[in-house]
Parts: structure tokens; sequence; C-alpha cells
């Protein structure tokens, strides 16, 4: 069997030519070019991200596992195995456990993301001899991307005496912006899976996983499909991302509104919400976090608001207006506390599924917006400096802090 890298050659020469080759099966379609997110991987910072960190070697791993895969059964099995030890070792690079693998702080965020993208690049891309269907070639997909990202290794101990908190982070998004950023809500996911915190209350046992910066996977479920079966087994919740420069934001009222901003496919969405029953969607979610005990307590050096402010469309008007203490009876949402893309998205689907479990008034949870991470003042080319790192090892251990402080009180 010719490797990867080869067929894609021959593909790419064949497609030039006009010439098209049979497929080795009757159901398998031709290979999908890559997505405008995995075209950004071959840019001079990614690389240097991955050559810095050791990770550049996941991809080349995966593509040769999948050559010595005869079956799509085999695949699925390669599959799931790469994308599991990519995760793995993040953490474990996260939380000082094994090689460093280069240079590059330990508490960054980023190699996880762009080896992700070299992996499903290469399974996105691929061409095996017994052929793929499109429906097969995007289970391959799907499932990398949950064992990749934490999304099915939520594991909590067994039996009484320990708190448990389920976390959840981002991936570096407005990328065409600047290519070298770095997302803190995804740092403190990885620094703070399977940890656990020492509380006035005992233990408490966290557990993370990290979301996509894609509109079209929140449209398919994959905060609902992640959540579901851990929220009511949990004692605390909070989805966390970047949010506003110099502070941290609980937000207290999220919308159910998409305000079209441009995903990390450069794709924007301007509607309500979708979500299952939209009959019976609310307007407006809440947060159940202990707001004012997390804001009153010493977490660190950023401040920390109960932001509460929303935009809405008053109840029989249709302009939106800017309401500093939450929304009116009967409004339409526009934008929650924490604005109308992913992050105010992922806290209303997060507390809806809450609601819809009947958790509302036992479960705390909500949303917590970090500060912008960023690089030092004049740095405007480096993947890091010194400052850059220390910015994220403080929103990172402010987000435990905060943590601590909710588990405490809640």
């Amino acid at each position: 069997m010719n490797s990867i890298r080869v067929r894609l050659g021959v593909l790419g020469l064949a497609l030039l030519t006009g010439f098209t080759t049979p497929t080795a099966a009757s159901a398998a379609q031709a290979a999908p070019s890559p997505t405008v997110e995995e075209q950004r991987l071959g840019r001079a910072a990614p690389q240097e991200i991955l050559r810095r960190s050791g990770f550049d070697t996941a991809a080349p791993r995966l593509a040769r596992a999948l050559e010595g895969a005869r079956s799509y059964g085999e695949a699925r099995r390669v599959v799931s195995r790469e994308g599991a030890r990519l995760w793995q070792r993040a953490v474990d690079r996260a939380q000082g456990r094994g090689p460093a693998g280069g240079d590059l702080s330990r508490d960054d965020d980023r190699p996880l993301y762009w080896a992700r993208l070299g992996m499903t690049r290469d399974v996105r891309t691929w061409e095996p001899e017994f052929g793929l269907t499109d429906g097969q070639r995007a289970a391959l997909l799907d499932e990398l991307e949950r064992t990749s990202r934490g999304q099915d290794a939520i594991r909590y101990p067994h039996g009484k005496g320990m708190k448990r908190i389920l976390l959840t982070g981002f991936d570096p998004f407005t990328l065409d912006r600047d290519i070298r950023i770095s997302n803190p809500s995804g740092a403190t996911a990885l620094a703070l899976d399977g940890t656990v915190i020492e509380t006035a209350d005992g233990p408490a046992r966290v557990e993370t996983a990290v979301f996509p910066v894609r509109w079209q996977d929140f449209t398919d479920g994959t905060v609902e499909r992640t959540l579901r079966p851990h929220l009511p087994k949990v004692d605390l919740f909070t989805t966390v991302s970047q949010g506003r420069v110099g502070r941290f934001d609980i937000e207290r009222t999220n919308g159910a509104w998409r305000g079209g901003f441009g995903d990390n496919e450069t794709i924007g969405r301007t509607e309500t919400v979708p979500v299952s029953d939209p009959a019976s969607q609310p307007q407006w979610t809440t947060t159940t976090l202990p707001y004012a005990a997390i804001t009153a307590a010493q977490t660190g050096r950023f401040p920390v608001y109960d932001n509460t402010s929303v935009t809405e469309i008053p109840a029989g008007g249709t302009e939106s207006v800017v309401r500093p203490d939450g929304p009116t009876p009967g409004s339409t949402a526009r934008a929650g506390g924490g604005g109308d893309y992913l992050s105010n998205e992922i806290a209303y689907r997060a507390t809806l599924l809450r609601d819809r479990l009947g958790l509302h008034g036992t479960l705390p949870g909500g949303h917590v917006h970090t500060p912008v991470l960023q690089f030092a003042a004049g740095n405007t080319t480096e993947v890091t400096d010194p400052e850059f790192v220390r910015n994220r090892l403080d929103i990172i251990a402010q987000v435990r802090a905060i943590l601590k402080v909710a588990a405490e009180t809640s």
C-alpha cells in the first residue's frame, strides 16, 4: 500500500489533468479537500508551535497507523486510540508529566489544537484501498474530535466524599487576526483535567473537555451529547471561554441568539440558537453559580465581575436595547451577558440542558469569561514571550480559585 502523501500527490495530479481513477469500492466517495481551519496549519507559526512542543509527531503517527488498516473497523480503532493518546499527551504535558518535547511552556494549549488539525486533515483526505463512504469518513472524524477533546474521557471516582466538578474550554479562535493566538480556557481545561481541589468541605475532582469554535458542531448537538450523561451526577459545572481584556466575568444571563460572527471555518450564523424541541425553548437562561460569593472573594490579580447586562428586543418592540440589569419580561434575546457568539451559546445550551433535566434548583452551573490572553507589548511576531506565559498561568490559577470558592459556597 502506498503512503497517504503519495496517494494525495497522485490524486492532485489526476485532478489537474482531468484524469479520474475508479474507486476501490462502489460505495466509496472521493476524499474531500482540507477545511479552511486545516489549511492554516501550513503557516509558519503553527509549524513552530508543533516543533517546539514535540507535537509535530502526532499526525505522522496517525498516518502511519492508518496505512496498516485493512478495513473501516480497523481504521475506527486506530482513530479512537490516537485521538485519546493526543488528549492524554496534552493533559500530561500541561500537568508536568513526561517529556516537554521542546522549549514551549507546558501550559500552552496550542500544540493540542494544531496537532488535532493535522490529524483531522489526514483522515479527511485519506483514500484507503478498501474505500470509505461519506458516512464512514464523517464517523471517523467525529470519533477523532471526541477522543482528542476529552469529551469521552470524563470519569469520576466511585463512592462518596468527593465533589465532582465539570469544566469546559474552547479552541483558539480569531486566527485570521493573529495565527499565534492561544485560548486560556483550553489551557485551563488541560491544566485541571483529573486534578483535585482541596476545599473546606473536602476534596473536589475536576474533569474537563474542550469544544471547537464552529457553529455547525453546536448545531449538531456536540455540547448536549457530551454533557447530558454527566450533569445529573456532578455537583458543579462551568463552561469557560476567553472574554474581555483585563477582567473575569460571571455571566448572569445567556441568550438564545447567534449574532453571525465568523467561526474558525469563517462561517457565520445569524439565527435563534437551534435546539431540540424549539417550541419549549426559552429566550433566556440564567446562571446558578454562586456569583455573589465568587465576585466577593480574592481569587487572583484580575477583577471578577457579576455581569448582568444583556441586549434584547423588548416585548412589542422592533429595535435592540441594551439592558444593564438583565432582560425584561417577554423580550427576545439578541445577546446574553457573554455576547452572541459561541461563548454565549455553550452557556445557553449547558444551562438549558440543566433546566430540562430538572436540575435548576439543585445544580450550580453557568459561564465564566476569562481575561483576553495578551502577548507582551511590542510582540507582534514571536509565538510566545514571558509575559504571555505569566498571563496564561495567572488565568489558569484564578479559574482554579474560582472553582474552589464555587464548590465551598454551593
